[in-house]
């Protein structure tokens, strides 16, 4: 048995069907499941609790063997509060459910951004010191650092995999809203700085592939990066556009004007409670050149990525079955 959190996330949307496909029992930890009639066509058991509530989640890991805790807050804006409750405090309850529990593997999903900005001519590796930026960052780096403080301490045999930018199905926000919903559906292509900067995707399916090969062959205490290629945003665009029939025009928009423009729309987003399309906390993601390596995946682990247009070609194909992409070409109805 697997107790999963975050399982009704756009991650956990993609991590249940494979855990169940690969075998697994599942155990889920949902606040409100109600809210996801999808898990109705999984045969998972769903405990209704919130991670934050250290007794309920002893509960809910009684009995289990493995834990994968991939609950975690990830938003360009927030009261730091917000990001406290689940990224620090509920991944501290997992941890000690963990540890009484006796659990023979637990994997904490985390994020290769806790490097921060990317230094020019960096490669992030799991060795990379971080440097976080803003409330997830940090809050995401403190819930890494409790994990280790857990292997040391209390022998609890964890593995953190820390992901890329996600995309593909189910998926509406950051990567897939900059570089698919927003040219494609809104009609607004942005193209900052030329698309010369570097992203690091990761596809939703291969991230769920590397959290179970965490769980199956990770070594306790270690970290391992889960990302595909490192590319420059123009690539994923030209890419996109080709794959998709559409054009690869972008409006060009300078870097150093888009900074005072994302400050205006945070302060406009705070002040609406509703954010908007560029806000400053998304400078490190857009401005950074995120050269990322996977070598120890790879060695490891025996991970390998997805081709980036296999990926997007699954990806265009989920909007266009969602209904979200109306206007899409024949070949992808």
């Amino acid at each position: 048995m697997i107790l999963v959190t975050g399982g009704t996330g756009f991650l956990g949307r993609n991590l249940l069907p494979f855990l169940l496909e690969s075998g697994y029992r599942v155990r889920l930890i949902t606040r409100t499941p109600e809210k996801y009639p999808w898990l109705a066509n999984l045969n998972v058991e769903i405990v209704q609790t919130d991670i934050a509530d250290a007794e309920a989640v002893y509960h809910a890991a009684t009995g289990v063997r493995y834990i994968i805790h991939a609950a975690g807050l990830f938003r360009f804006l927030g009261e730091p509060e917000s990001f406290e409750h689940t990224n620090i405090i509920g991944t501290c309850n997992i941890l000690e459910a963990a540890r009484q529990e006796g659990v023979e593997k637990l994997v904490h999903v985390s994020t290769i951004a806790v490097a921060g900005f990317p230094r020019p001519g960096q490669v992030i590796t799991e060795d990379t010191p971080p440097n976080p930026m803003d409330d997830y960052q940090r809050t995401k780096l403190a819930g890494e650092q409790l994990v280790q403080r857990y292997v040391q301490e209390y022998g609890v045999p964890a593995v953190i995999a820390r992901g890329g930018a996600f995309y593909g199905p189910h998926g509406r926000y950051a990567f897939n809203k900059l570089f698919f919903e927003d040219p494609l559906i809104h009609h607004w292509p942005m193209g900052v700085d030329r698309g010369r900067h570097i992203t690091f995707p990761v596809y939703i399916k291969d991230m769920a592939r590397g959290i179970l090969l965490c769980l199956e062959q990770g070594r306790a205490g270690e970290i391992y990066n889960i990302c595909s290629q490192s590319v420059p945003q123009r690539d994923v665009e030209k890419l996109i556009a080709k794959i998709s029939g559409t054009s690869a025009f972008r409006f060009p928009a300078p870097g150093k004007l888009m900074i005072p423009i994302a400050w205006l729309m945070t302060q406009l987003s705070r002040f609406t409670g509703r954010e908007l399309l560029y806000v400053l906390n998304m400078k490190p993601y857009i401005l950074g050149d995120w050269t990322v390596s996977i070598d120890k995946a790879r060695r490891e682990l025996g991970f390998e990525p997805t081709p980036l247009s296999e990926g997007i070609h699954e990806t265009l194909s989920w909007y266009v079955e969602s209904g979200l992409w109306k206007n899409a070409k024949n070949r992808y109805r």
